[in-house]
């Protein structure tokens, strides 16, 4: 590099606020996240009288794992649990198969009318579902209160984010991966789970941990579908709480919300790279 060169590069000055707007930046996340998790850790550290008035102070006594215990063996949290294990998984797995089938489908073919199909699959999430209509459906078809339902009920809300992230991804994938596989005697069925649904993996990861999250936290499709047949986490912990066991407790509340998001922390923990991966590949693709 020529000694000009040097000297020009060595007179630019780095504006001021592009030196302090990371400072900022970080500092935004810690006040708009970081203090509502302390808020909630260091609650749920306290016991009753000082977590009365919930705040960011240290406890006097800490006492976390005395509050996990108390609300492991006297909130039904187990049993909630199992719960909504029963309401996620097949949720999850079933909008996932049938969300990527569709997207391939939708994704492989062109037209109006294609378009028109795409365009009223990702309607549902700028249009949240009618309760009342859902319940008396659910009714008409004898599936009102059970878990079925329930599932049903998640299968068709969240359908539309699998298609949105899925079906621009399989747009980049290459046809002739296909077109070689159906040379070679694979039928349609082969073909999508052999090719399309392995490479589909990030996207999927990402679609997981999302409609995870909703469903491990709704409360209220829950709350009229299957409240007071079938106990879910934040149905259990409304319930608990309105009953009185919780009543003042925030304590109990805080330590209870953790022991809850702990394991879609996990989850997310071990999947962040995909879930970045996922997020990525549908942005720029």
């Amino acid at each position: 590099m020529s000694d000009p060169l040097v000297r020009a590069l060595g007179r630019q000055k780095v504006h001021p606020l592009r030196a302090i707007q990371p400072t900022v930046a970080i500092l935004l996340v810690v006040i708009l996240l970081g203090i509502p998790f302390w808020l909630v850790f260091v609650t749920a550290s306290k016991d009753q009288a000082e977590a009365l008035n919930p705040s960011i102070s240290l406890p006097t006594h800490w006492q976390l794992f005395q509050n996990f215990a108390t609300v492991l063996n006297q909130g039904r949290m187990v049993p909630a649990f199992f719960g909504s294990l029963l309401i996620m998984v097949p949720s999850v797995f079933g909008v996932l198969l049938l969300g990527a089938m569709a997207s391939w489908i939708l994704g492989r073919r062109k037209g109006k009318a294609v378009a028109f199909l795409y365009a009223l699959g990702i309607s549902g999430i700028v249009l949240p579902p009618a309760v009342v209509t859902i319940v008396l459906l659910l009714r008409e078809i004898g599936l009102a209160g059970t878990p079925q339902g329930m599932i049903g009920v998640y299968m068709g809300m969240y359908m539309s984010t699998v298609i949105f992230f899925v079906t621009g991804f399989i747009r980049t994938i290459p046809v002739e991966l296909e077109e070689a596989a159906r040379v070679d005697g694979a039928s349609p069925v082969s073909v999508f789970f052999r090719i399309i649904l392995p490479l589909l993996g990030p996207t999927l990861a990402t679609a997981t941990i999302l409609i995870c999250l909703y469903i491990w936290n709704d409360v209220f499709y829950a709350l009229f579908v299957i409240g007071g047949r079938l106990d879910t986490l934040p149905l259990n912990l409304y319930q608990v709480a309105s009953a009185g066991l919780y009543l003042q407790n925030w304590h109990l509340i805080f330590a209870y919300i953790i022991l809850m998001s702990l394991p879609l922390l996990i989850t997310f923990t071990l999947l962040q790279r995909r879930i970045i991966s996922g997020i990525t590949s549908g942005a720029v693709k």
